[in-house]
């Protein structure tokens, strides 16, 4: 599964070493909240292509918030004044700035595939 979510990683652009721990940290996550959820000693076929996002979500989110991924932040000047020298740059507001676009985008991966869990569910009794 890790070489899975390398794989996708990499055609975002993003570089995962070989034998990261963060990767394997985040797909064990992954991988115990869904057996916990749907209540199955191991993850369906059926939820394998969920799992990968869910886990590049997770290693993005970890990696983001450990500083080892940074988001480049492209500029644009918006307006430049000569007297007295002032520059402002057009980042965007909000989920509009380069950095709001990928926190939206990891939290769309994190929790992406929630309404297909239901058909995986299993009763505990």
């Amino acid at each position: 599964m890790q070489e899975q979510v390398a794989a996708f990683l990499a055609a975002l652009g993003i570089d995962v070493p070989e034998d990261d721990p963060v990767l394997a940290y985040a797909q064990c996550a992954v991988y115990e909240e869904l057996l916990n959820r749907i209540c199955v000693d191991e993850v369906p076929k059926g939820l394998e292509a969920m799992a990968v996002y869910r886990i590049a979500g997770q290693y993005l989110r970890l990696c983001k918030d450990a500083g080892r991924l940074e988001v480049p932040l492209e500029a644009a000047v918006r307006q430049v004044q000569e007297g007295d020298t002032s520059i402002t740059y057009a980042l965007g507001e909000g989920d509009q700035t380069p950095e709001g676009r990928f926190d939206r985008m990891t939290d769309w991966l994190c929790g992406y595939g929630e309404d297909q869990l239901e058909r995986y569910r299993r009763m505990l009794w």
